[in-house]
């Protein structure tokens, strides 16, 4: 999403028989519903289905976004972490 980068060195990536776990926080100094609106106008052109608040499935993986207050560097910013976990 444009004025989202990365807020960490390198995302946690773990890849195990059952499918990859993968885990990366961005950041930037752009409203919260301006990132939900994207990813949820976003993600279902790329074959993601949501299927709660936030939550978004495609092939057998589970992509959650969570908004942790601890990783936002400033004030106004807006950190959200991107999990990827297998279903």
């Amino acid at each position: 999403m444009p004025g989202l980068a990365s807020a960490e060195s390198e995302p946690l990536v773990f890849d195990k028989p059952g499918g990859r776990i993968v885990q990366t926080v961005l950041a930037g100094a752009v409203p919260r519903q301006a990132v939900l609106a994207f990813y949820d106008q976003t993600l279902p052109q790329l074959g993601w289905r949501r299927t709660a608040e936030r939550v978004f499935v495609r092939e057998g993986e589970e992509l959650r976004l969570e908004f942790p207050q601890a990783a936002a560097s400033a004030k106004s910013a807006t950190a959200v972490r991107f999990t990827l976990t297998p279903r």
